[in-house]
């Protein structure tokens, strides 16, 4: 019989397929934020750089807000943080069109749109389903859910630019804007309670011993404090930092390497669909192999892997063929990160506080993701291209790929086997 810590099966994949909903809305409004840097620099005449640092400081909210709203969650459920973000994205969004400086830029873009983003993201969702989820269950979970904000990108990338081509770039991000609100109703499966059956005491003692050890009645600050001397914890961070400087450099300059190129505006949203559509599968393995191997070795092999894949690109000539694969490639490792990541911090820390410090190393993330955004406007401004940013993500992924081995990584405890009567 399912306990008070284990849902009902029906329960826990409305859970999950709730939470990947959700977070493939408001991943498909960061993630396609790039496509929009040139109809707004045309209609305000701000500069690239001045609105890559607008972005650059959304990038860097989105990343701040999630430990903040993770606390929140951790304290009085997940389904209110989610309401609360879902209405600041859309006023976030829903504004931008009527602001035409770059401190309005900062208010819309920067700081609503990209906090309420970051109430509905990987840390509030996968600590969510985690929290109520056996430990066997919680990597694929993470993939899953993960492979939601892919799916986003994948959907939400050439639809926006399709938008922008036919109606403007005005009506795409009122488009979005709307789509948000979808989060509101997505967010009733995830409230304090839902779908936990009635309590089996003699179960629950098998359930409660297949979790990761806690310490009986530590408080918050206590453990964000044990967690900032840990050095695995602090290796996470450094290796996540370099994949927020990637993902950020990309979704907000690809469109303009594209044109560099003098390809069509539609091969960078098919280039940001494709890599959403790869990284579906590549959550999806992530999660799935992070239950067999060392969650450490497989981070150390997606960066590393990241490197090899801007080199060859950077050794390619520049034809949309080109771009399309370049984009296959890299999207399978794309955000294939956040599941290790996630089950790393669980592993290492537990379940009970793990959006707050899945948050934090979020947080590191949006740092690089500020960095990638910002430095990539000021390298188009001063050398007139990105070859500098291109040439810091190599150097940046290869020390990631270091910096993960020395990760200390628990052994995973597994539930004893129940006996029947019959084998008694």
């Amino acid at each position: 019989m399912p306990t008070q810590t284990e849902m009902t099966p029906r329960a826990a994949w409305l859970l999950i397929l709730a939470a990947s909903a959700i977070l493939m809305i408001t991943m498909g409004a960061r993630l396609t934020t790039g496509l929009f840097m040139s109809p707004i620099n045309t209609a305000t005449g701000l500069g690239v750089a001045s609105i890559s640092f607008a972005m650059a400081i959304g990038q860097f909210v989105w990343g701040a807000a999630q430990p903040v709203f993770g606390a929140v969650a951790d304290k009085w459920g997940s389904a209110k943080v989610i309401i609360l973000g879902a209405v600041m994205l859309a006023a976030g969004m829903a504004l931008t069109p009527f602001v035409s400086s770059q401190w309005g830029l900062m208010l819309t873009m920067g700081f609503l749109s990209a906090a309420g983003a970051g109430a509905g993201s990987f840390s509030i969702l996968i600590g969510a389903t985690a929290q109520r989820l056996p430990a066997a269950r919680r990597p694929f979970a993470a993939g899953f859910i993960n492979a939601g904000g892919s799916f986003g990108q994948f959907v939400f990338a050439p639809l926006m630019q399709a938008i922008i081509n036919s109606a403007g770039w005005v009506m795409a991000m009122l488009t979005m804007a709307a789509a948000t609100l979808l989060t509101i109703p997505l967010a009733w499966p995830l409230r304090k309670g839902a779908g936990v059956a009635k309590a089996d005491p003699a179960a629950a003692a098998t359930v409660a011993l297949a979790k990761p050890a806690e310490a009986p009645g530590i408080g918050l600050g206590a453990q964000v404090k044990i967690a900032l001397r840990d050095r695995s914890y602090l290796c996470l961070h450094a290796g996540f930092f370099t994949c927020g400087f990637h993902i950020a450099f990309l979704v907000t300059h690809l469109p303009g390497e594209v044109a560099l190129c003098n390809l069509s505006p539609s091969v960078s949203g098919w280039a940001l669909a494709l890599i959403g559509a790869f990284n579906i599968a590549g959550s999806l393995t992530a999660g799935a192999l992070s239950t067999r191997y060392r969650m450490k070795s497989l981070l150390a092999l997606m960066y590393a892997a990241r490197a090899i894949i801007v080199v060859i690109y950077l050794l390619a000539p520049k034809t949309a063929m080109t771009f399309y694969v370049f984009a296959a490639a890299l999207g399978f490792t794309w955000l294939a990160t956040v599941p290790p990541t996630a089950g790393l911090v669980g592993k290492l820390f537990g379940m009970r506080y793990l959006s707050t410090l899945f948050g934090l190393t979020l947080l590191s993330h949006q740092v690089g993701g500020f960095l990638g955004a910002w430095l990539g406007g000021l390298s188009f401004v001063t050398y007139g291209d990105y070859t500098w940013m291109w040439y810091a993500d190599i150097v940046l992924a290869l020390a990631a790929a270091l910096i993960n081995l020395p990760i200390r990584e628990a052994h995973v405890v597994r539930a004893p086997v129940a006996t029947t009567k019959a084998s008694a």
